[in-house]
């Protein structure tokens, strides 16, 4: 265990300039947000790594968290900020760490939590504060908001309790016997730090997903958006009327973005519980599958739009809107405000009146035959950009790896309802396309403001609803039989392949620019069955330098794509799987890739322990 030190010297706090001179402008060196800025746009304007010499890009350092175990299974989904040439990042075991930018030499460690014999869970990021005088780094892990001092790594004990908030508190909720847990980073405007998080999935009651602010000096929460709504509050006729009292989750877990220049903060939220049958929530359930945009100051909502009405099928928004300026096909720009979806639909708001950019329609869809559930009669379809995912399944779109593979998965299908867009849950099995882990994911989608184009890597993976009865003592009438993919004997997915790709979006049109396949599965490509392209977790992210950075992909690898074209110009083999998104900056006179290899996961690949770093 690294010891807690003071290294203030070193950390050279507020020496560092804004902006750093580069190539012929001047680019910030920093990551200092979880989405590269605080609209998630995950684009940097360094230029040193360009197209023409990114073949040369090496291992600059790695950085060994010394955490990872294979039994309980770790894994690391944290993008690090980097800020006046110090890295934060956590750990496979959620702890919170410091170390040299232009180097991987550590500089303090802070563990929050005892070592526990199940998995600590996962993190994605934290939150960088700075207002001339005051420097902080917070910290939102399981269900607590620790603020820290960034050059010692001490709590700063003058915020919330001795410098911790606990986040199970503070809901206008009884939450006995409720568990709450946060997996992304706060967001802050101002003297104002925003917070996510809630309960879980399950049929059993969960926590709702309510958004809180809280002074970013005192901890003192400020307000509260309950996101399921109370009496009188707008939404509260789109439930039951006790749901309140009642009803989980609609909680954020995905992380938020910011427009600073308004002081809003926009929020995607997930389902309600329980995921997959929703008779006793009837009606649209807002402020569930929303993006919100709240007013930071005060918590007041400025405008929703509902992605997905009544969620049966776990369709969670899973990653930041990305606050972008966009081209217009008769000259000019306009804000925007754009959602990617586990559906593979991509949804573009005007970002001041929450207006589709790009027309969305209302479309029918199946009905449900489970007791007391009503669904909506219709989803919204955005008309462009086309989904990024497949929405439908027959057996002529089944698997063709092997013949073993194609009969295993076409018995499968056969047993199966659905293969249509929104096919409800069912008794006998319903099988949905791009299910819960299709689409686009917590990865987000970065984007290139000099060609106005949208990078989104997405999934083939369909999901089985299959919905058992409970059994009186269980206190719920249906749970899922079990959280099941459709996949071929061996577990690789029960579609034709590709199953991976990323795909840039002309922003102006809506028209898919390129779309190339990512990864390989190493195992199938030994049997000769290549560019299947591979399930994904982790995002991309775009320089500059007319590069695409992406790892994600079960083959371990990091690669680099040609912003214009689509071509791969550079790949690395990770020591680990790199499934997180990487970070770009300046460190020593430098440009740096960074990405965490925590391997393990959903893909799954062994546990790993680094963070790796490439320069030229």
């Amino acid at each position: 265990m690294l010891a807690r030190r003071d290294f203030v010297s070193s950390l050279m706090l507020g020496s560092a300039s804004a902006n750093f001179a580069w190539g012929a402008g001047k680019a910030d060196p920093d990551w200092r947000f979880y989405g590269g800025d605080s609209g998630a746009s995950r684009y940097s304007a360094l230029d040193q790594i360009t197209r023409k010499n990114v073949a040369n890009l090496k291992p600059a350092w790695t950085h060994h968290t010394e955490d990872a175990s294979q039994r309980p299974m770790t894994t690391i989904e944290c993008t690090p900020l980097v800020v006046d040439g110090i890295m934060y990042l956590t750990t496979a075991r959620v702890q919170v760490r410091a170390i040299k930018a232009a180097t991987g030499e550590p500089l303090w460690n802070f563990a929050p939590f005892a070592r526990q014999g199940r998995s600590p869970g996962v993190n994605r990021g934290i939150t960088w504060f700075a207002d001339g005088k005051d420097k902080r780094v917070f910290a939102a892990l399981q269900d607590k908001l620790f603020c820290l001092n960034p050059a010692t790594g001490e709590l700063i004990k003058t915020f919330g309790d001795n410098g911790i908030i606990d986040l199970a508190t503070m809901f206008d909720k009884d939450m006995k016997g409720l568990s709450y847990r946060v997996t992304s980073p706060a967001v802050i405007f101002e003297d104002t730090i925003v917070v996510g998080g809630g309960g879980g999935e399950g049929p059993r009651p969960e926590a709702p997903g309510h958004i809180r602010g809280y002074d970013v000096y005192t901890g003192k929460r400020k307000w509260i958006f309950h996101t399921i709504p109370h009496p009188g509050e707008y939404g509260h006729n789109t439930w039951p009327k006790e749901a309140w009292q009642k009803a989980g989750s609609a909680n954020n877990w995905a992380g938020m973005s910011v427009d600073p220049k308004r002081g809003w903060v926009f929020i995607p939220t997930g389902s309600a519980t329980f995921d997959f049958w929703g008779g006793d929530r009837h009606g649209d359930n807002l402020f569930a599958n929303c993006v919100l945009v709240l007013d930071a100051r005060n918590g007041k909502r400025v405008w929703h739009y509902q992605t997905v009405h009544h969620d049966v099928w776990d369709y969670d928004l899973p990653a930041q809107p990305a606050l972008i300026t966009i081209p217009q096909p008769g000259g000019g720009t306009k804000e925007a405000a754009v959602q990617v979806t586990k559906t593979g639909f991509v949804f573009v708001f005007d970002r001041v009146t929450g207006k589709p950019i790009f027309p969305i329609e209302e479309r029918k869809i199946p009905a449900s035959d489970m007791p007391d559930e009503k669904l909506s009669p219709t989803q919204p379809f955005p008309v462009k950009p086309r989904p990024l995912s497949r929405l439908e399944l027959n057996e002529d779109l089944l698997t063709d790896i092997s013949p073993e593979a194609h009969e295993f998965a076409l018995k499968k299908f056969k047993s199966l309802r659905g293969g249509v867009p929104f096919a409800p849950p069912s008794l006998q099995g319903t099988i949905f396309s791009p299910g819960t882990l299709g689409g686009a994911l917590w990865g987000g989608c970065s984007y290139d403001p000099a060609l106005g184009r949208l990078f989104v890597n997405t999934s083939e993976l369909p999901s089985i609803a299959k919905l058992v009865p409970g059994e009186e003592k269980d206190g719920f009438r249906y749970r899922l039989e079990s959280y099941a993919k459709f996949v071929d004997h061996e577990g690789y997915p029960g579609v034709k392949p590709p199953w991976g790709h990323l795909t840039a979006i002309d922003m102006k049109t809506g028209d898919v620019a390129w779309r190339e396949v990512v990864g390989e599965y190493l195992p199938l490509k030994a049997r000769g069955v290549k560019k299947t392209g591979s399930f994904q977790l982790g995002g991309s992210i775009a320089t500059a330098g007319g590069l695409v950075f992406v790892a994600a992909t079960a083959d371990e690898m990091i690669r680099a794509f040609d912003a214009a074209t689509g071509a791969v110009v550079w790949e690395y083999k990770l020591p680990s799987g790199g499934y997180a998104t990487p970070c770009t900056y300046a460190a020593g006179g430098k440009q740096y890739v960074a990405i965490a290899c925590g391997g393990g996961n959903r893909n799954p690949t062994p546990a790993g322990d680094s963070y790796v770093a490439f320069s030229l």
